[in-house]
């Protein structure tokens, strides 16, 4: 029982040898830094993606309220009081708005549609601005991360290198512990990588989507305000359209096929 014990307690210690927290000793200072700086790339990244997640999973549900009810109210400010408070659908309502009690003041004479259509198109790009907000950290992530760790795997590879010449004994205690940090770290750099990559792409498609939604509740906003109220969008829940029915044909007698009206 106790030789039992014994072999599996230096099984352990012989596995936990080539474990990370021994590759990451190995390593020292260098492995050790690159190890912290992957880590926190990787925290957040993640931190990113759902955060963004949750703020684009916001706006896609205050555009199906937008749809639902905005454009059954009697004007603009009505339908925006319908609207959250911080919503980017009220925030372009609210610029549009102004920029309509803007123009009046203006002393040097501007088509009141290009004011507005500027007006609405700045707005549109701060919103569409705020969502790209941390995109660029996933994109910078995606792209350095392998490389960060290729140099932690360099530095293991020269550090075997160095053991295997100082030694003169090219034994595979000597340098698995130098090679299984290189390793590591080329693992742990494709690991950060990745998930950065697909993040990036997904959410850069969502804000695709978003922003297609927005540019049209732009116009929809600029159309109502430039004809004071007359052109609206068509809602997807309006009732069809009738068709007119058409008028019974006339009865015609045996006496009516041949041209002549018969007389009763």
């Amino acid at each position: 029982m106790l030789t039992t014990i014994l072999a599996a307690g230096g099984t352990a210690a012989a596995e936990n040898q080539f474990g990370l927290q021994a590759a990451l000793k190995e390593g020292g200072l260098i492995s050790q830094s690159v190890f912290t700086i992957l880590v926190i790339m990787s925290i957040v990244s993640f931190y990113i993606l759902f955060s963004k997640l949750f703020e684009q999973q916001k706006i896609i549900n205050q555009a199906k309220r937008v749809r639902q009810g905005f454009w059954n109210s009697a004007n603009l400010r009505e339908g925006a009081a319908k609207l959250e408070k911080n919503s980017a659908y009220k925030q372009l309502v609210d610029d549009g708005l102004q920029a309509q009690d803007q123009h009046a003041k203006l002393t040097d004479p501007v088509e009141a549609h290009d004011w507005l259509h500027g007006s609405l198109a700045r707005s549109e790009a701060a919103i569409n601005s705020k969502l790209g907000g941390g995109l660029a950290f996933l994109a910078t992530v995606g792209a350095t991360a392998p490389f960060i760790g290729l140099f932690g795997t360099v530095v293991g590879i020269y550090r075997a290198l160095i053991k295997i010449g100082a030694s003169g004994d090219p034994s595979i205690d000597k340098v698995a512990g130098p090679v299984g940090e290189a390793l590591i770290m080329t693992a742990l750099g494709l690991v950060v990588a990745v998930p950065a990559v697909l993040a990036y792409n997904w959410l850069q498609r969502r804000n695709k989507s978003i922003a297609e939604d927005l540019s049209a509740f732009s116009n929809d906003v600029l159309g109502f305000l430039a004809s004071n109220g007359a052109v609206k969008p068509t809602l997807g829940n309006a009732p069809a359209a009738k068709a007119p029915v058409k008028p019974a044909a006339a009865t015609t007698t045996a006496g009516q096929a041949g041209g002549v009206q018969s007389r009763p």
